[in-house]
């Protein structure tokens, strides 16, 4: 079965929004997969999602308010088929952060979110937190694109 990690620097906006975006994604399509959403950094560990984030995917019916901030870890990388950055700061921190071959290896395919839609790879998800409440909407549907393309993408598998 797929297991999906998305990782963005505080785990409280872009990546709980992009599991959110995906565990709908596959509800909808009534496709089993494990995902999760951490952070590189870990000052929100423990805590909730941003309330902006929390109220945009309240719009559109799904409730955050329950998932808790989240450092990534090393075994991670063994836990998870794909592991994926929502920017490039992130996806570097990741590669430095996977475990080498000579400590177990990491099974994880890493990547950036966008690289799943056609026509954005290599793009970053929008960061909203310094913004207003319009960059959650545009974070939203980069998530939500990005969700869709890698459902298509695990289905093809």
């Amino acid at each position: 079965m797929p297991s999906i990690l998305f990782v963005c620097l505080g785990n409280i906006c872009r990546s709980p929004l992009a599991e959110a975006a995906l565990r709908a994604e596959a509800e909808r399509l009534r496709l089993d997969l494990i995902v999760d959403s951490a952070g590189t950094g870990n000052w929100h560990v423990g805590h909730p999602p941003d309330p902006r984030a929390q109220a945009v995917a309240r719009k559109y019916g799904i409730d955050i308010s329950g998932y808790q901030g989240r450092q990534v870890k090393p075994a991670d990388f063994r836990r998870f088929t794909h592991v994926i950055a929502l920017d490039h700061d992130n996806l570097a921190d990741l590669r430095r952060i996977a475990p080498r071959d000579d400590e177990g290896g990491a099974v994880a395919e890493l990547s950036l979110l966008l690289d799943h839609v056609p026509g954005r790879e290599g793009q970053a998800v929008t960061d909203p937190y310094f913004g207003d409440d319009a960059g959650f909407e545009v974070t939203w549907a980069e998530v939500t694109a990005g969700a869709r393309g890698l459902i298509q993408r695990l289905v093809r598998a």
